[in-house]
This record gives structure tokens, C-alpha cells and sequence, in this order.
């Protein structure tokens, strides 16, 4: 690959990938896929690939000169990207996946459709009304599982064909198993079909995520086990124990229950350049046999009156339609045709599929897990278009996560000018406030203002942020109308909120400006009046703004209220000297800077600065 390819593919495509769990895909020249990976953080797997040559080998070096593009999509987690990278090997085969091509699958958990129903590990699903229960990414983990079943619930591991009948005539013979403890023997009768029943009941009640009981009972024998002193076999249960609570979580990648559907998610913005009204971006899954096997992403530009806003949804179902047909018609030239069951996010336009297609929203389970999943890749991918088109007119194009802003507080207008309040006391002593500005999306310190709390006596956050609020805002609407915020953020909780909402109220500013709190446990927004706080993605560019904003409100109060506490601290200690007022310490700090310093200057050198008389009164003191 020339350098300059190479310099290209790290400026626009891998800067602006997300730091999450994902699959990327190496795309040639011609846009076929030549390498599927997984990686715990897509960001700093991919940039490992364009370092200097002579830090990979000769297979990798070559494998670097074929790309041409990169795509990737994100998922939950780590285990997740291990079955969806299993699932994109088998379906596009890519050349330099040589190591992943052989037909290997991830295990599954089988609870085998008979009497006295067998559990254990299988490779290969066999849709005879057995139960399968996974995939692990972990073969480990799956048998770990499963052997825990068998210690805890004595099941048999024998293939033979038992009923009711051959067992009452005595037609088998209980295997060595029985006789050493580890099975209930079902085969010569010694449990019967419905007790052994219960067991694999609470097996699938486990398997399905329900084990917060087995996880109390375990911690009750563990607890009567090493009250008698036998601790091997407590650290048995603790070990199950762990093993309960660490179970695997679902993988939304495959699930053999959902088989063929197609999965379609979209998200919009505003303009984001080249003169268009907005922006739609759309994500799209081909889920086949439980798997997601196809992975499109597409942008949509908006023209002419149509209208992409939420109060438009006649525009959406339109931009949702196209893009469905734009996915179908790429479909198609790979003879690749739509799904009988197709998810969506709301309703397209009518007609667009023949009856036999079943188009719906869903509500709940897998499928609006799936759905969401989608989402979050269809959010992504406009965040990496944002991105790209900062990179290419920086001059021009709005701060994402002021763009970001907009659309996830419903603003009426970009927040480009937002300032951020903060209290600060210890105990009641110097109250002081801070407000921090920022203008499109970065620190204007030459507008930050601090404020020494005059009206309210003691530690009492409310009424404090009740006085630099109005304060700020009444001198401002004075001074500089037109230079009035665009959103306002209080760093506290509900009750801060509310009496600076009160603030802006009494200004008369309570419509015009919007304002919101951010509570520091779980980074949640608030708004006032709504008793339902706002959580958005950690990763989103509107919460790291936020956080961004409140973090430098925190630092500038705290700097703010430091400096006094110092300055109240070193005058006290200075004039506590009989004989000593303010203004001869005020001269001994303006030229000897610190407390400290005086402490170490000679009599003569103070004296130089205050006279004789004083300078041998604080000599003396020090001394």
C-alpha cells in the first residue's frame, strides 16, 4: 500500500473510530471483503494494523496492502463480537481468514428431547424439540456449566433409550455412575420421572438467566458447610456460586429461536454540509438461522421540502422507505431476496412490500433488543459521517457534540453559547460560585466569572445557586442581551435545579432559556418539571460536553475557593500580631509573596519593606 493510502485510511477512517467492542471488515479495491476481526476496543485493534512494516510480519504486511476501506460495527460486549466475527467468517469466507474457514462453531448447551432428558455440550443444532441454549464463545465455561448441573442434580450421561415400560421389567442394569454417586440411577427406577424433572427445570430456569435462587441456596449451604468446619466443600458451593452469578448473558448475535428476519433502524440529523436539509442515517441486519450474517450501513441525504424533523413523520416514513428499497435493490443484485419478517423502528410507507411480508414494530423480547442494537450502529455511523465531514470543512461545520446537543436535549436552537454553574464552601466558610462558558463546544476562559455569595449566610447550596444565577443573568440582560446562553447547566441535583430554574423564572427568562442539572452519581440530566431523569450514552459527544462543562465548573469554584481560604488563612495569621494591621501585611505578602518566606527573612530585609518598629515586632513573633 502506497504511504499515502495508508495516511489516508488513518485520518479518515480510523481517527474517528469508537473506542467500544466490535467487528471491523478489510475491504479491498473492488469493496470485497478480504478480513473479518474482533476486537475489545475497535479503535486501538485497528490502528495496530497501520504501524510501520518492519513491526508486522510478511502475512499481515500483504494483508495491510490490500486494504482499500474499513467498516466495522459495534456491539455490547467482547463475547459478543467473538460470535458475530464467527458469523461474517462463514458467510463472506474472507481470503485472509484462512485460520476460521474450517466449519468450527461455537458450542451450544443441549437439553435432549426424551425421558430422562440428557444435558450436554453439542457443536451442531438439531431441531428435533430439543432445547439448545447459548452459543459460548467460551468452550470452558459451557462444560464448566454442564458438569455443574451433573454434580448438582445426579443426572445420567448413559444414550440409552429409556421409558416406562423396559424400566418396569427390569431390562437395564444401573452403570457404574450410580454406584459412586453421580447419577440417580432413572434407568432400574430409583427416581422417578417427574422428580427428575424438577431438576431439568431448574436447569433451564438457570440457563434462561433466573438463577438469583440457586445462587441463595448455594449461599446457604456454603455458609452451614464451614460452620461445621468442612471447608473443601464450602469452597465447592462458593464456586458454584460464582460460577451462577458470572453466568453468560444472552448474545443478541445468535438466537436460534429468532430465525430469518431482516432488521432495519435509522436515525436522523440535521445538515451536515454540501448544501443538503439534513441527514438520515440507516443501519441494516439480515439475521439467517438466529445469525446475523449481512451488516449494511447507508447515508441518505434529504432535498427539496421534505422535512426529516419529529414533527414530520410523514418525511421520516418516507426517508425510512428509500432507504429500505435502497437496501432490497443492493439485495437483490446479489439474487438476495427480503425476508419474510421484517423489524422496524415505526411503519414505512405502505405498499412498499407485497402482503406475504410481515412489517412490524416490536415491543418487547429479543427481537427490540436486536432492533436497538441496530440503532446503536445506525448512531454510530452518523457520528463517524460527522466526524469525517469536521475533517474535511472544519471552518464550517458546527461541533459535533454541539450538533449532538441539539437533537438529544430537543433544543430549538444550536447551543453554541452554554455556561455552567457550581457552588463552593467548606462547612459554610467562603461561599463562593463559579460560572464557566462555553462557545461552540470549547472553554472560553476569558468569560468565566467567579462570585463571592453576599445574600445567604451559612452552607446552603439552594439559595446560593438562587443569587449567582440571578445575578448573572439580571447583569447580563442589562450589560449584553444579545450575548444571553443558548443552555444553561447546574452542576447538583434537583433541588439546585429547581431554584435556578426559580432565578430564571423571576427574570423572566424561563422560556427562552433552556436549563438543565446533572447529577454527579449516575451522570443523569434533569430538567425541570420532569420527574423522569435523562440517561444518554456514555460514549455520546453530549454527555462528554456536559461532563466536560461540569468538571471545569468544579476545578475554576475550587481554584476560586482555595485562593480565598488561603489569602483569609495567611492575613489572620499576620494580623494576629499585636501591633501588625492589614495594610503592613498586605505589604509584607505583595513583596515577600508567602507567609513562609517572611518567616525566613532577616530582620533587617523586613524592615526594609515595613520599618524598624514593625519589623522587629514580627521577627520576634516568628521566632
Amino acid at each position: 500500500m502506497p504511504i499515502k493510502d495508508k495516511d489516508k485510511i488513518k485520518k479518515e477512517i480510523i481517527s474517528i473510530l469508537p473506542h467500544q467492542p466490535g467487528v471491523y471488515r478489510f475491504l479491498d479495491k473492488d469493496g470485497k471483503i478480504i478480513y473479518v476481526g474482533k476486537a475489545k476496543n475497535l479503535k486501538n485493534r485497528v490502528s495496530s494494523y497501520f504501524v510501520s512494516e518492519n513491526r508486522l510480519n510478511a502475512k499481515t504486511q500483504v494483508l495491510v496492502s490490500k486494504i482499500a476501506d474499513v467498516k466495522f460495527t459495534v456491539v455490547e460486549n467482547e463475547q459478543d463480537a467473538f460470535l458475530l466475527e464467527n458469523n461474517l467468517i462463514k458467510e463472506n469466507q474472507p481470503r485472509y481468514n484462512i485460520l476460521l474457514k474450517d466449519s468450527k462453531t461455537y458450542p451450544w448447551i443441549c437439553i435432549k428431547k426424551e425421558p430422562f432428558p440428557r444435558v450436554f455440550i453439542t457443536r451442531t443444532l438439531t431441531r428435533d424439540g430439543s432445547l439448545y441454549f447459548g452459543p459460548y464463545s467460551s468452550a470452558m465455561y459451557a462444560h464448566s456449566l454442564v458438569d455443574m448441573f451433573h454434580s448438582m442434580f445426579r443426572l445420567r450421561t448413559c444414550s440409552l433409550k429409556l421409558n416406562k415400560e423396559d424400566i418396569a421389567k427390569g431390562k437395564f442394569k444401573e452403570c457404574l455412575n450410580f454406584h459412586i454417586g453421580k447419577c440417580d440411577a432413572p434407568c432400574i427406577g430409583k427416581i422417578t420421572e417427574e422428580a427428575y424433572s424438577e431438576s431439568i427445570e431448574a436447569i433451564k430456569n438457570i440457563l434462561k438467566g433466573n438463577s438469583s435462587q440457586m445462587i441463595r441456596l448455594f449461599k446457604e449451604k456454603m455458609t452451614e458447610a464451614a460452620s461445621r468446619m468442612e471447608f473443601e466443600l464450602a469452597q465447592v458451593y462458593k464456586e458454584r456460586m460464582q460460577t451462577l452469578s458470572t453466568h453468560y448473558n444472552k448474545s443478541l448475535i445468535v438466537q436460534p429461536d429468532l430465525t430469518n428476519l431482516d432488521v432495519f433502524s435509522i436515525v436522523f440529523t440535521d445538515s451536515i454540509g454540501n448544501g443538503s436539509k439534513g441527514s438520515a442515517f440507516g443501519n441494516f441486519f439480515r439475521v439467517t438461522n438466529g445469525c446475523i450474517t449481512r451488516v449494511l450501513n447507508l447515508e441518505l441525504k434529504t432535498q427539496g421540502d421534505l422535512s426529516i424533523e419529529e414533527d414530520a413523520p410523514e418525511g421520516r416514513k418516507s426517508i425510512l422507505t428509500q432507504f429500505m428499497l435502497s437496501v432490497y435493490n443492493i439485495l437483490s443484485d446479489a439474487s438476495e431476496k427480503p425476508s419474510k419478517e421484517i423489524l422496524v423502528p415505526f411503519l414505512p410507507t405502505e405498499g412498499i412490500l407485497s402482503q406475504e411480508h410481515n412489517i412490524h414494530v416490536p415491543l418487547k423480547g429479543d427481537k427490540l433488543s436486536l432492533l436497538e442494537l441496530s440503532t446503536k450502529n445506525a448512531k454510530e455511523f452518523m457520528l463517524q459521517a460527522l466526524k469525517q465531514e469536521a475533517l474535511k470543512n472544519p471552518e464550517e461545520k458546527k461541533n459535533i457534540g454541539v450538533e449532538m446537543l441539539k437533537r438529544d436535549l430537543h433544543l430549538k436552537e444550536y447551543p453554541n453559547h452554554i455556561e455552567c454553574f457550581d457552588n463552593s464552601n467548606i462547612q459554610g466558610t467562603d461561599p463562593v460560585a463559579s460560572c464557566v462558558v462555553f462557545r461552540n463546544g470549547k472553554p472560553s476562559k476569558k468569560d468565566y466569572r467567579k462570585f463571592n455569595i453576599k445574600t445567604v449566610v451559612g452552607a446552603n447550596d439552594f439559595a446560593s445557586m438562587y443569587e449567582v444565577v440571578y445575578r448573572r443573568y439580571s447583569r447580563l440582560m442589562e450589560e449584553n442581551p444579545e450575548d444571553l446562553p443558548q443552555l444553561v447547566v447546574v452542576d447538583g441535583g434537583r433541588g439546585q435545579l429547581d431554584f435556578a430554574y426559580q432565578a430564571l423564572t423571576d427574570l423572566g427568562l424561563e422560556k427562552t432559556m433552556p436549563i438543565i442539572g446533572i447529577a454527579k452519581r449516575l451522570e443523569e440530566l434533569i430538567k425541570p418539571g420532569d420527574p423522569n431523569p435523562l440517561f444518554l450514552d456514555k460514549n455520546s459527544p453530549s454527555l462528554k460536553i456536559i461532563m466536560q462543562l461540569r468538571d471545569e465548573a468544579h476545578r475554576f469554584g475550587i481554584t476560586f475557593h482555595r485562593s480565598l481560604r488561603s489569602k483569609r488563612q495567611t492575613k489572620s495569621e499576620l494580623t494576629s500580631i499585636k501591633g501588625i494591621g492589614e495594610a503592613t501585611a498586605k505589604k509584607l505578602l505583595q513583596h515577600f509573596k508567602s507567609v513562609a518566606r517572611i518567616k525566613k527573612a532577616s530582620e533587617e530585609d523586613l524592615a526594609a519593606v515595613i520599618g524598624k518598629s514593625a519589623a522587629k515586632k514580627v521577627s520576634t513573633h516568628f521566632q
